[in-house]
């Protein structure tokens, strides 16, 4: 697994975070369609500061199948789907075929 980012980001959490999840800048996981600041590299329970990378490549966790050059939004629980009617968040650089699967994405600001 590999991932390049060129910004990483301290949030606190003001509530409890999966790693390689969708954050949003309140440092709780991203709503569904919606958007987000970037991907939490590890867990963290609420009051705990955790890193989130926000340019670059990162890993993230898939929430079902994912095809290879796939645009990506924030699916349930923060986790990666295949963009239908959500804000575009990355760009999937790998497949994933299953539920929880990590797979690395390109970030897209939004």
């Amino acid at each position: 697994m590999q991932s390049i980012s060129l910004l990483t980001l301290t949030l606190a959490a003001t509530a409890a975070i999966s790693a390689g999840r969708f954050v949003a800048a309140d440092g709780t996981t991203a709503s569904a369609g919606g958007n987000a600041l970037g991907v939490s590299r590890c867990t963290a329970g609420a009051g705990e500061d955790f890193p989130v990378d926000v340019i670059g490549t990162t890993q993230v966790t898939a929430a079902g199948a994912i095809a290879d050059g796939a645009a990506i939004e924030v699916g349930t629980d923060g986790k990666a789907i295949t963009k239908s009617s959500g804000i575009t968040v990355a760009r999937a650089l790998q497949a994933a075929s299953s539920d929880g699967d990590s797979i690395e994405v390109l970030l897209i600001a939004n």
